[in-house]
C-alpha cells in the first residue's frame, strides 16, 4: 500500500500533460517527488523496516551512482551504468528499498554532476520505478543466493524499464515541443488525440535512444549481475535479525541433543 500511493502520486505527476493543461509548476513537481521519498522513508523507519544500516547502504549506492555518472555524465546513447546497482538493490532488498535507492540515487548524482534542474523531480520518480519494479521482481528470491533464472530475470526487468524510464521521461521533454507538425505538444487536445501525438513523438525521437540503456542494463546484468547480487545477499542476510518462538527454538536444541545422545 505504501508504494502504490506513491506510485499514484507520481503517475499523476507524468500523466498530468495528457489533461490538457500542460506541465504542472515545478514548485508542485519537486513537492510531490521529495514528498514521495520523504514519505516512504518515514513510514519505513517508523516501521522499522529501515533503519541506520539500511539508510547507509542507500547512501553508499547513490555514492557510487554518483561516481558512474560523473565518469559518464552525458551517457552512450541512452545508456548509463548508474542504473546497474539500482536494478540489483532494488532485487535483492525489495520494492520499498528499490524506489529509495533510485530515487536518492539520482538527487545525489544530479548534485554531483550540476544535473539540477525541472527535469530531475521526475528522473527521480522515473528512477524510483526502475528501482521498484525489480523489487517486485526479486519477490521470493530475497535472501537466497542468486542462480542463472536471477540474471535472466534481472535482465529482462533492465530491458524493460530501459524502455519505460525513457517514456515517461519522454512526457516532460515532449512539452517543450509545442505544435510540432503531429507530434508536438498542444494544450487542449483531448486525451486520445495527445496520447496518439505522444506516441508518435516517443517513436520518432526516443525508441533507438532507450534501446542502448535497455541492452545496456541486459548486458551489465549478464557480465556483473551475479557477485553484486551476491554481496547484497550477504549484506542483507547480515543484517537480518530473525526472532524465533521460543518454545520452538527450545524444542529444536532439545532435539537436537537427543539425537546426540
Amino acid at each position: 500500500m505504501r508504494l502504490v500511493a506513491i506510485t499514484v502520486a507520481g503517475a499523476a505527476l507524468f500523466l498530468w500533460p495528457f489533461t490538457g493543461l500542460g506541465l504542472p509548476g515545478a514548485a508542485a513537481a519537486a513537492a510531490v517527488s521529495i514528498g514521495c521519498v520523504a514519505a516512504l522513508v518515514a513510514v519505513e523507519t517508523m516501521s522499522r523496516r529501515l533503519d541506520t544500516r539500511g539508510l547507509a547502504v542507500i547512501a553508499a549506492i547513490a555514492a557510487l551512482d554518483s561516481a558512474l555518472r560523473l565518469a559518464l555524465v552525458t551517457g552512450l546513447g541512452g545508456f548509463s551504468p548508474m542504473f546497474l546497482l539500482i536494478l540489483c538493490a532494488g532485487y535483492t532488498m525489495g520494492a520499498e528499498f528499490g524506489f529509495l535507492c533510485g530515487a536518492t540515487a539520482l538527487l545525489v548524482s544530479a548534485l554531483v554532476t550540476a544535473g539540477v534542474g525541472p527535469w530531475l523531480p521526475y528522473e527521480m520518480i522515473a528512477a524510483g520505478w526502475v528501482g521498484a519494479a525489480a523489487g517486485l521482481a526479486g519477490t521470493g528470491r530475497r535472501g537466497r543466493s542468486p542462480q542463472a533464472r536471477d540474471i535472466v530475470a534481472l535482465a529482462l526487468v533492465g530491458i524493460g524499464a530501459g524502455f519505460a524510464y525513457g517514456a515517461v521521461m519522454d512526457t516532460w521533454d515532449w512539452t517543450f515541443f509545442r505544435g510540432a507538425a503531429g507530434v508536438g505538444y498542444v494544450p487542449g487536445l483531448d486525451a486520445a488525440t495527445t496520447a496518439l501525438r505522444f506516441g508518435r513523438f516517443y517513436l520518432a525521437t526516443s525508441l533507438v535512444y532507450d534501446s542502448f540503456r535497455a541492452a545496456g542494463n541486459a548486458v551489465l546484468v549478464v557480465l556483473v549481475g551475479a557477485p553484486i547480487l551476491a554481496a547484497l545477499v550477504r549484506l542483507r542476510r547480515r543484517h537480518t535479525l530473525v526472532i524465533e518462538d521460543a518454545p520452538a527454538a527450545v524444542a529444536a536444541v532439545s532435539g537436537a541433543t537427543n539425537r546426540r545422545w
